[in-house]
Order: C-alpha cells, then sequence, then structure tokens
C-alpha cells in the first residue's frame, strides 16, 4: 500500500500516511522559503502556500512566481484538501514541541 501524502518539495520523495506527517516533515526537513511577493520566510510547502493565498492576492502571487491559473488551481486545491484533513493544531503542537 502506498502512502497518501508526498512531501514533493525539492524532488523529495518521502511519503506519508498521514497529513499531519507530511507537513511537520516539510517544516522540520527543508529549508525555508522566502515570499516573493513581501520577503516573509516561512516554512515551505503547506505553509508557503497558505501564506501566498492568505496574505497576497492570486495576481501577487501570479506575477512573483511567474505562475498561471493552472499553478494557482493546483496550490489552492493542495491548500483545501489539507485546511479539510489535517488537524492543524496537532501540526503546530508537534513543531513548536521539536524547536
Amino acid at each position: 500500500m502506498s502512502s497518501r501524502w508526498a512531501c514533493g518539495l525539492d524532488g523529495c520523495d518521502a511519503a506519508f500516511d498521514t497529513v499531519e506527517d507530511a507537513v511537520v516533515h516539510q517544516t522540520t526537513a527543508h529549508e525555508r522559503h522566502e515570499c516573493r511577493v513581501c520577503g516573509t520566510v516561512v516554512p515551505d510547502g503547506y505553509f508557503a502556500i497558505r501564506h501566498a493565498f492568505d496574505e497576497h492576492t492570486r495576481a501577487e502571487f501570479v506575477r512573483a512566481y511567474e505562475a498561471d491559473s493552472d499553478d494557482v488551481r493546483e496550490r489552492e486545491e493542495i491548500k483545501a484538501e489539507i485546511e479539510e484533513t489535517a488537524d492543524l493544531q496537532e501540526i503546530v503542537d508537534r513543531i513548536d514541541g521539536s524547536v
């Protein structure tokens, strides 16, 4: 049986049985990401997507990342699926505990 949640960052092929494990991995095992819109440094993966779409307009994202509507749609789907599935408080607690 294959794991449902893949990391996918920088060609990382790590896969996880839970979304919480995947997001914690992205946050702790990979370099942080500097937002091209405002310069804020955030964990890569889910937290970078959440930052981009919660803090900036889709147009700002498209311009800063030379993205297109497919790129936006893909990231919106990832964000929505994680937020529907994950226990975000568990993720925050696990990350805070690891620092």
